[in-house]
């Protein structure tokens, strides 16, 4: 078993995808070694404090626009794929950094997708995946990233530890996903200053929009929480942040819009009457 897994309890789909996970990884490994990978890494220069102020930032609405071709709940949701375009777009109507799904087998994704985003826009960049092993961290640096997601449904309490650790000697933020209050005070434990709320339950895909709100009650004094899944609209975001969340991670509502930019400047821009809707927008 990869040294991070979680073990015997992922379940459902997300043991699916974990066991996925572990079989192209045993293949990039064989194909590139850890040596070779870590001098790749090393000619990057990744800016995780940068992230983190960026999604932080108050006074203005921070999306985490995302960069996803497939999901398993939605199927395809673009079947022409220019990850790299959309992300320039990204940028041109204010999101304030880009995730990329780089999982193949049930996102269509890869890390040419991230390499060529990082060569696409200045934004501060997120390489979501299903990480279980520091190896995918250096490649997350070694492509461009300059935060990684780390799953803490996957993840025993020692490992996540472990991965953020490396993530912060490499110069990268970790981002700690949350789904309960257990793995809320695991994140806390492990030192997570950025935390995102998952709404949807990775086992299932059932989403439940109220959890959000109940676990913003429990978020550690000074961590910059996340909100993800189920946001359809400028509604979500404004009762939200009203509520604590600094930014929000948004995918398929971009996607599946026939301009993913447009999509964007919809969210971002001003609420009406040029007031600030929500109370989570001011200082």
């Amino acid at each position: 078993m990869t040294a991070g897994a979680r073990s015997g309890k992922e379940g459902g789909l997300l043991g699916a995808i974990a066991a996925s996970v572990r079989t192209t990884l045993a293949r990039r490994r064989e194909r590139v070694p850890l040596d070779e990978l870590v001098r790749a890494a090393e000619r990057r220069q990744p800016d995780g404090r940068r992230f983190r102020d960026e999604v932080g930032r108050a006074g203005r609405i921070n999306v985490i626009a995302e960069c996803k071709r497939r999901s398993p709940a939605r199927g395809v949701l673009a079947r022409t794929y220019a990850p790299a375009a959309i992300a320039r777009a990204y940028e041109q109507h204010g999101a304030a950094a880009v995730s990329v799904l780089t999982e193949p087998t049930f996102f269509d994704g890869a890390l040419a997708h991230l390499e060529a985003v990082r060569g696409a826009t200045a934004l501060p960049l997120l390489r979501k995946d299903f990480i279980l092993d520091e190896y995918q961290v250096y490649e997350a640096r070694a492509a461009g990233a300059d935060a990684v997601l780390l799953i803490a449904a996957l993840l025993d309490p020692v490992p996540l530890r472990r991965l953020a650790r490396c993530a912060a000697n490499l110069g990268l933020a970790a981002m700690v996903e949350v789904h309960s209050i257990r793995e809320l005070s695991d994140a806390r434990d492990a030192g997570a200053d950025i935390i995102g709320v998952n709404c949807r339950d990775l086992r299932t895909l059932a989403v439940d929009a109220r959890l959000c709100g109940a676990l913003i009650e429990q978020a550690p004094h000074g961590a910059v929480m996340v909100a993800e899944s189920g946001i359809r609209g400028r509604d979500d975001i404004d009762r939200l942040a009203a509520s604590g969340y600094r930014a929000f991670l948004i995918g398929e509502r971009l996607m599946t819009s026939a301009d993913p930019g447009a999509a964007l400047a919809g969210l971002v821009a001003p609420a009406a009457g040029g007031g600030r809707a929500a109370a989570g927008l001011e200082a």
